[in-house]
């Protein structure tokens, strides 16, 4: 009797240990991420570094300003997801770095508390034109064909080549 109950408790232990790992949470790393071999890649110093050298250090930026070039930005994020939920961004690092000419003027560094939630509309919106109905749609395109010409002497549809 207390075997089975033995081996029923060790199941019941494997069982337990196998559908926690199953939901151990997955990590997507994002954007730009920096040896991680190297304890920390130093800042580009203002007035010091170049476009250059910003570029062997870092690599090409994520993003840059729009309108004009003064401004790179290297963006990274860490994303986890547990089995079958939504998921959701743990961290966020943005690096900015402005440039006056080719030389560094600022660099500023921007985390996960720095962003916000942007709501899209998910509406619609209308094209020109007139909805169809189920009716048109499957009959649209009766008496639109012209016949089946027959030959004269064959008594055969036509054969276009």
């Amino acid at each position: 009797m207390k075997r089975g109950l033995l081996r029923l408790s060790a199941a019941a232990l494997f069982a337990a240990a196998a559908a926690t790992s199953a939901c151990a949470p997955t990590h997507n790393y994002n954007g730009f991420l920096p040896d991680r071999n190297n304890a920390e890649i130093p800042d580009p110093q203002v007035g010091v570094d170049t476009r250059d050298t910003v570029v062997q250090r870092f690599g090409s930026p994520s993003t840059t300003a729009v309108f004009d070039q003064t401004a790179w930005y290297y963006v990274s994020s860490v994303q986890e997801s547990v089995a079958f939920y939504t998921p959701h961004i743990t961290e966020r690092h943005v690096m900015v770095i402005r440039f006056d000419g080719d030389t560094v003027s600022s660099v500023e560094k921007w985390g996960l508390e720095r962003g916000r939630l942007v709501s899209y509309d998910n509406h619609v919106t209308p094209t020109r034109g007139r909805e169809l109905g189920v009716l048109e749609q499957l009959l649209g395109n009766v008496g639109r064909t012209s016949p089946i010409q027959m030959e004269e002497q064959g008594g055969r549809p036509n054969q276009r080549n």
